[in-house]
């Protein structure tokens, strides 16, 4: 495979405003508006000619939040930060940052939806 094996993300929500104050504040960051047909969809920043995977956060009639099994990963310069401010926007921390030996460190935190994310960071 050439090419980084996920291009795309979504994290299923239930209330957008809520999850775009959640995700905005643990990372900084200002979610985009994409227009799908169906979807309130909100992207976050995105470079097309960067490495690494872009994504979202959705809410779709008849797609539930939480509960699901995929993990997505956030770098970070120091996961510690992230996982701190997402108990302040209504997070739940599932693990505390924690070493994965040669690969760095990970926290592991809710968002208010219920979605469990990482965060992964190499200090």
């Amino acid at each position: 495979m050439a090419q980084n094996p996920v291009r795309w993300f979504e994290i299923y929500v239930q209330d957008t405003a809520r999850a775009k104050q959640f995700y905005e504040g643990v990372f900084q960051v200002t979610l985009q508006r994409l227009n799908a047909p169906g979807l309130e969809m909100w992207a976050f920043p995105m470079q097309r000619d960067q490495m690494g995977s872009a994504g979202a956060i959705v809410r779709m009639e008849g797609v539930p939040s939480g509960g699901n099994s995929v993990v997505v990963y956030f770098a970070s310069a120091d996961c510690a930060t992230e996982e701190a401010q997402a108990e302040k926007l209504g997070g739940k921390i599932h693990k505390r940052k924690m070493s994965i030996g040669e690969y760095g460190y990970i926290s592991l935190v809710y968002d208010p939806d219920g979605n469990m994310i990482g965060i992964h960071s190499m200090q």
